[in-house]
């Protein structure tokens, strides 16, 4: 499989709340992870937010699922950018209160850096947060 290839394969595991054990695969030691979103501004490993987005998408809110927008490769950076909009309801425990019923439909961008052997290196998550948190009721 070629890096956009592997990239893909680790955004559809991560969108879809495989959590760390279905992602690991796609990611390399020592990869990093960093947003300036609230809710996940202080994760630092890809660890971390994979397994914060199987919480969300199989407790806070089961069912939740995304739509790809687009997606694009530079090898010159050796860079994948997934944009899509998760699609999510406020059904289950794990927010900040307790389930509002709500719904959000938040845009977002994945910056993935692939590294010599096709694995994921760095990735950060572009999103704005307090748009989703007011749509689901949370602000």
């Amino acid at each position: 499989m070629s890096a956009f290839d592997n990239a893909k394969a680790f955004f559809v595991a991560c969108e879809t709340a495989k959590g760390w054990a279905g992602c690991k695969q796609y990611v390399a030691a020592n990869s990093s992870f960093s947003a300036q979103s609230e809710p996940i501004a202080e994760m630092t490993t890809i660890e971390e937010y994979c397994e914060w987005m199987a919480a969300f998408g199989t407790v806070t809110a089961p069912g939740a699922y995304y739509d790809l927008n687009a997606s694009s490769y530079d090898e010159s950076t050796r860079t994948a950018l997934f944009f899509g909009t998760y699609n999510a309801k406020h059904t289950g425990e794990g927010g900040p209160v307790p389930p509002t019923g709500k719904e959000t439909h938040s845009h977002y961008v994945y910056s993935i850096t692939m590294d010599e052997n096709d694995q994921v290196q760095k990735m950060i998550k572009i999103w704005n947060a307090p748009w989703a948190m007011r749509e689901l009721g949370w602000a």
